[in-house]
């Protein structure tokens, strides 16, 4: 499958070229258009628990929709709901990645989409909660993001430290660990960051170059003051 990202890391769009007997699967409602060759359907990744377990557990949508070329080739633009940036990686089978909620946007037939479970210090700690997205196979994943996404190549024993709101995706043999930012919590708390993810090498860690709770106070701050208070 020929495939393309436009638009930039601020309104992107992947553009898809089927050919006959290919398929593509995106999250619910993705598709914004596609040629009259191509059929789209609305189906389950694995069982129905495993659709409950994406929908409850990791914030995810209960469907996924399948665009096949049936019938002839065509081509699908797919859209992520959220401002931001999309990049595609490449998955050989040989480990699973471990992607935030809301961080699948589509990905070719081979990939498979779960979930998987965090250790509890960092299913209560991180922003990404206990479970997170599970995806492997082989083939092309589409992650998207609340910023552009930016990828930390770090060397064996290399340590990185991440606000915990910026991770979008890691390969699932590489853990970290939840810490505090500063020396003392009242430091951290003082920092803005209070905990932070430390990651150690080898691998790529992804994340995102803004987060959705930051901007969203922002936003609060910007409205009239007598709106504030309707909304509290």
């Amino acid at each position: 499958m020929k495939y393309e990202i436009l638009y930039g890391n601020a309104f992107p769009v992947v553009r898809c070229e089927l050919e006959r007997g290919e398929a593509v699967k995106a999250e619910s409602d993705a598709m914004i258009a596609m040629s009259g060759a191509l059929d789209i359907e609305g189906s389950m990744e694995g069982n129905f628990l495993g659709g409950l377990a994406r929908k409850f557990l990791t914030g995810e949508k209960f469907f996924f929709q399948t665009i096949r070329a049936a019938r002839g080739p065509g081509k699908v633009l797919l859209g992520p709901s959220t401002l931001g940036g999309v990049v595609d990686v490449q998955l050989d089978g040989s480990y699973h990645l471990r992607v935030q909620k809301d961080g699948f946007l589509a990905a070719t037939s081979g990939i498979n989409v779960e979930t998987a479970m965090q250790n509890l210090m960092q299913g209560i700690f991180s922003r990404e909660g206990l479970f997170v997205l599970d995806v492997h196979g082989r083939g092309t994943v589409f992650l998207s993001s609340f910023g552009a996404i930016h990828a930390i190549n770090l060397a064996a024993g290399e340590e990185v430290v991440v606000d915990n709101g910026h991770l979008v995706a890691w390969p699932d043999y590489m853990d970290y660990h939840i810490e505090k930012a500063s020396g003392g919590w009242i430091s951290s708390m003082m920092s803005g960051e209070t905990l932070v993810c430390r990651f150690t090498g080898p691998g790529v860690v992804l994340i995102q170059t803004r987060k959705p709770e930051s901007f969203g106070q922002w936003l609060q701050g910007m409205l009239p003051p007598s709106v504030r208070q309707n909304r509290n």
